[in-house]
């Protein structure tokens, strides 16, 4: 099994739902957060998306393989449900969009021609057992395609302190629930775990550095820190204190205004064979 600090499959997803992150994930396009995957994809192609979140990504790819041939799944109908009402938003009619456990995906065998999930596996209890999953619906010769982060490879400039209490602070609490910060850099190593044979491994960026960009990146992740769901775990747990995330908040901001302001994520992505 996996080196990972989960036990059982216990779900708790350290972002929350509220505005701000939904805002963020919503920037998320298969062009930016699925390259590695778009090649390969074709018209007809039976496709599951794992962890569908705000469906713009899913969106995407089912106007690629058209909307009847994509399976969408999230951890509950309420999450479920923001995935269908940007399918419907955007008028995409004939994805099926279920609740389901990822360590326990309730389809046959090769049932897909691809399984796809991004920015999923660093929060499941199980990425070994998640990505096992995929494979197993998936038909031989078909896809199995990740992309994860890795918080402790992000970087910024100019290098405030309060930037980098979020970091520890966002690490501490998404391990506290059970999941794997650092999950890009493990992607490839989960992946062999699993199984999956003729993995391509791959890396891949977010940058923020324009005036428009640091102002969303910024705003969402102060938002987030001050007054979302990771703020109320790490109040909760004695962590931090409100003042302290609020400075925390403040450096966002002179970061944002910063005309030499630059941020990068970076992803680890595989692209594999069932």
């Amino acid at each position: 099994m996996s080196e990972h600090p989960g036990h059982g499959h216990e779900h708790h997803y350290t972002h929350g739902y509220e505005d701000a992150v939904l805002s963020s994930h919503r920037h998320r396009t298969a062009e930016n957060s699925a390259a590695h995957l778009l090649p390969h994809l074709r018209e007809g192609m039976r496709l599951l998306d794992v962890g569908s979140g705000a469906g713009t990504i899913t969106a995407d790819l089912a106007r690629i393989v058209g909307p009847e041939n994509v399976t969408a799944i999230e951890v509950s109908e309420e999450s479920a449900g923001i995935t269908r009402d940007e399918l419907s938003r955007q008028g995409l009619e004939g994805v099926e969009v279920r609740a389901a456990d990822a360590h326990h995906l309730p389809f046959a065998d090769a049932a897909f021609d691809v399984a796809h999930t991004h920015q999923v596996l660093h929060h499941v209890a199980d990425p070994v057992r998640v990505l096992a999953e995929m494979r197993r619906v998936t038909a031989p010769g078909g896809i199995v395609s990740a992309r994860e982060a890795d918080y402790g490879a992000f970087r910024w400039w100019p290098e405030l302190p309060g930037l980098e209490t979020w970091r520890e602070l966002f690490i501490e609490a998404m391990a506290a629930n059970g999941g794997t910060p650092d999950a890009g850099r493990r992607l490839l190593g989960w992946a062999l775990e699993a199984g999956l044979s003729d993995v391509e491994p791959g890396a891949g960026t977010w940058c923020y550095a324009t005036p428009a960009d640091r102002a969303f990146w910024a705003g969402s992740s102060s938002q987030r820190i001050t007054a979302g769901a990771v703020a109320q775990q790490l109040l909760n747990a004695g962590r931090a204190s409100q003042d302290e995330l609020d400075a925390i908040g403040e450096d966002w901001k002179r970061w944002a205004d910063d005309p030499a302001g630059w941020f990068v994520l970076l992803h680890g992505e595989i692209l594999a064979r069932a």
